[in-house]
């Protein structure tokens, strides 16, 4: 067998952090679960006796003075000379110190179960999207226990680590078959994959941590959110298990229909009905806008479809400062009913109103030509 501290390929006066580091890189070469090698098990459990044995100061002050022969009766086994660590001891002394094969390629260990996420619909107003919104959201959920202060543990006592798993959360079984070695993991039956159980559990939270509760939340919504946008408060959720990180709230943003307006994105479109006078003669009138009433002139002469536009008086960007504009679209509306003075005053208009427009010439000519005009 090698001699331990070139096994680790570090010199004799290496620290304690030295010689984490080398046996981390070691393991990873040679762990059985990711070298096919058939040597890989014996090396592993070699260069993991090594760190045991240099880890501890009573055992490497031995071995540096006498050897492997001062370690004679210093291991669990035994009486007759050093105890060598079978593989089973291998990998929970490498679950106990780095929590696990994944952890050597920069996985970490698996958080405690964090708590739930809550999600709420939050209903505002078009008027509110221009300007933006603020709710106070009641909720019933859990809260972190103050009896334990969220530790799960009954008053002065403490949870332990597992003896199980040694902490780690996992069991690992190594078992050969005739295609090899096969090593599952699984998480620990004795804690539920947390690596520490409760002796003595707090009786208001039954162990868990935390309680239910009300309480409520203050949410500011910004202006220019559309219908679907959501706002994530984090850790404004339900409180995790004993401590454990909680959750977050997911507010979902509804808005309410307007019926003066249609929303185009950042833009308004609004319809602006016209009486054919209206429309020739043109005029000045208010208009309503998300930002209060503004006074828009029609010019003379305006057609059915035409667009005027009051820039800026639409919804603001969201998060990018400025806002769209407001579209007013004009309907030029035909009475259905008239009075005898009404239609008195259309024929009268008839006989003044001129030819059609050039663009219109061509439509009424083919018109007549089809009656037989």
């Amino acid at each position: 067998m090698s001699e331990f501290y070139e096994l680790l390929g570090i010199s004799r006066d290496a620290s304690e952090a030295d010689i984490k580091k080398a046996y981390r890189k070691r393991a990873m070469e040679c762990h059985p679960d990711r070298n096919p090698s058939p040597d890989a098990e014996a090396m592993f459990k070699e260069v993991t006796e090594a760190y045991e044995v240099l880890m501890d100061p009573d055992k490497r002050a031995r071995y540096d003075r006498y050897g492997k022969a001062g370690l004679a009766g210093a291991g669990t086994g035994g009486h007759g000379g050093f105890h060598h660590v079978d593989l089973a001891e291998a990998l929970n002394i490498f679950m106990r110190d780095f929590g696990g094969f994944e952890s050597m390629f920069g996985a970490q260990r698996a958080e405690p179960h964090r708590g739930q996420d809550i999600r709420v619909n939050v209903k505002i107003s078009l008027q509110e999207v221009a300007t933006g919104a603020k709710r106070t959201i009641r909720l019933k959920t859990l809260e972190r226990c103050e009896q334990c202060e969220g530790t799960g543990a009954k008053k002065g006592t403490r949870s332990k680590p597992c003896n199980n798993c040694a902490g780690s959360g996992e069991v690992r079984r190594a078992a050969r078959s005739m295609f090899g070695q096969f090593v599952s993991v699984s998480p620990c039956p004795v804690c539920g994959g947390e690596g520490r159980v409760i002796s003595h559990p707090c009786e208001p939270c039954r162990g868990e941590g935390r309680v239910r509760a009300d309480k409520t939340v203050d949410v500011e919504i910004p202006a220019g959110v559309t219908e679907n946008n959501y706002l994530t408060l984090r850790g404004s959720g339900a409180a995790g298990p004993r401590n454990a990180p909680p959750g977050d709230l997911l507010v979902m943003i509804e808005v309410k229909g307007d019926d003066r307006f249609e929303r185009d994105g950042d833009n308004l479109i609004m319809d602006l009905p016209l009486s054919f006078s209206q429309a020739a003669l043109g005029l000045s009138l208010t208009v309503p806008t998300p930002h209060g009433p503004e006074r828009i002139n029609v010019p003379s002469g305006t057609q059915s479809g035409t667009i005027l536009k009051l820039k800026g008086k639409g919804l603001p960007h969201l998060g990018q400062g400025g806002r769209g504009d407001l579209l007013i679209r004009t309907e030029v509306w035909t009475p259905e009913l008239l009075s005898d003075e009404q239609r008195h005053l259309f024929q009268e208009l008839a006989k003044v109103e001129g030819d059609p427009p050039k663009h219109a010439a061509g439509f009424w000519a083919k018109l007549k030509e089809a009656l037989g005009a």
